[in-house]
């Protein structure tokens, strides 16, 4: 598969999920990807920059269209640590911590993000401070999304051969059967 169909994907994909899960300017959208995944191959087992700088361009130019701020996971070498820019950090009052992602350390994602971002810095945990986010390739991400995480059905379902896998929040209902809800919350 060519790296602008893979970029492609990315920007369709994550351009469904911010107009599904009616993000707002701000939010924090986190993103997992596997660039072995994308590539066909075994998580973990074919990293690929190239392959993972495509997907990111994608992802990032439809987050910077919609003024959010990206969380990119990193691989369980990193415990999933994310990098984000300073400024999502400030905002989201999260904690930095001291590494530097490496393809095989980290994965080729979390390096592109920390190579591309303006002000990189590394986060143990967004503390569940996502408002939405792509799991690309099987990379486990629904712990960084806010309480209620409810999967979201987009028309791409994959990128590369990666399998894609989305969500977002929603508020917790609260009050029992005689509350009234907000349907656009839903």
């Amino acid at each position: 598969m060519e790296l602008s169909e893979i970029r492609e994907q990315a920007a369709r994909a994550a351009e469904e999920v911010c107009a599904a899960a009616k993000l707002r300017v701000g939010d924090l959208f986190v993103v997992g990807c596997s660039s072995s995944e994308v590539c066909g191959e075994k998580i973990g087992t074919h990293s690929s920059v190239e392959v993972a700088e495509a997907v990111f361009e994608g992802i990032y130019s439809v987050i910077e269209k919609h003024g959010l701020f990206l969380a990119a996971q990193c691989c369980e070498h990193l415990n999933r640590a994310l990098i984000v820019e300073r400024a999502a950090a400030e905002k989201f009052g999260l904690d930095e911590v001291n590494v530097i992602p490496q393809p095989k350390a980290g994965g080729s994602f979390g390096t592109t993000a920390y190579k591309r971002f303006e002000e990189p810095v590394a986060v143990e945990s967004v503390k569940q401070s996502a408002s939405a986010g792509m799991d690309v390739g099987n990379t486990l991400i629904g712990m960084h999304i806010k309480p209620v995480v409810v999967p979201l059905r987009i028309e791409t379902k994959k990128i590369g051969e990666a399998p894609l896998v989305c969500a977002r929040r929603r508020p917790k209902f609260v009050g029992g059967s005689r509350a009234v809800y907000n349907d656009e919350l839903k």
